[in-house]
């Protein structure tokens, strides 16, 4: 069974229109606002699970959870993490780095279902929906915001859901719009079904995984997860901004 604790957003703000977003990224780290809910700092308990609602196995390294590949019978490219924050409409701050060996493969999905890119992308001419700043499967970045390797970079994504009749089918498409390392790379981008066959609730997908899916469909709201795909990409300062009274903290898992 599903569990939930409510969270008390008193003052909760109302989302703003994507050309007031525009947060400042000059510098590394970036403070929470008081109003945010942290998933990560490098110092308390991640606010994650395994896709199989464990305890994480992602090691922590001078503060920063560094992505870790799949084990057992895990299915490969599966080990995300999933917050157990649960939220519909929300400001999105994840900090990461791309290792010097590797591709640098990663993601932030969104409620599970919209990927948006981590890959070294760095001095990218040609851009595509598999580079950094793209939303898979629906769009390629506005412009390269990829930085070098090694380097600190920042995400801030402000994500709408879609919205879901009763029988679970979008009556409102969702949208995101997103800044990287300073430059605007996703502008009102609206979202209908996951498109991606990889997404974790096709692709790797587990009980616990499935039960999410299921309330995501009648309440639009859903957790944020830090995606494994065989690189050892850093995460640090990772936290949401609810930008409404429906986010939770899930309970369920072990």
């Amino acid at each position: 069974m599903m569990r939930a604790i409510a969270l008390s957003l008193i003052g909760f703000a109302l989302p703003l229109a994507a050309e007031e977003f525009r947060p400042d990224q000059s510098q590394l780290p970036v403070e929470p606002p008081a109003d945010a809910i942290v998933l990560f700092d490098g110092e308390s308990e991640p606010k994650f699970r395994s896709t199989q609602g464990t305890a994480i196995n992602w090691p922590i390294e001078n503060g920063s959870l560094v992505s870790t590949v799949s084990q057992g019978e895990q299915a490969v490219r599966s080990n995300h993490l999933v917050s157990t924050l649960h939220f519909r409409d929300a400001d999105l701050h994840v900090e990461f780095l791309i290792p010097e060996g590797g591709t640098g493969n990663s993601g932030i999905y969104i409620h599970g279902n919209y990927e948006v890119q981590i890959i070294d992308s760095h001095g990218k001419q040609e851009l595509s929906q598999q580079d950094a700043g793209s939303v898979y499967g629906f769009s390629k970045p506005l412009a390269n915001a990829c930085g070098p390797r090694g380097q600190w970079q920042v995400y801030d994504i402000r994500y709408r859901a879609p919205r879901r009749d009763d029988q679970g089918k979008i009556t409102q498409e969702g949208s995101i719009t997103a800044w990287l390392n300073g430059q605007q790379v996703q502008r009102d981008l609206q979202l209908g079904e996951p498109r991606s066959s990889y997404h974790p609730y096709r692709y790797g997908a587990t009980p616990y995984l499935k039960a999410i899916w299921e309330r995501q469909l009648k309440t639009s709201t859903g957790p944020l997860f830090l995606q494994d795909h065989d690189n050892a990409v850093r995460f640090r300062n990772v936290w949401v901004r609810p930008l409404d009274d429906k986010a939770f903290i899930d309970t369920s898992g072990s």
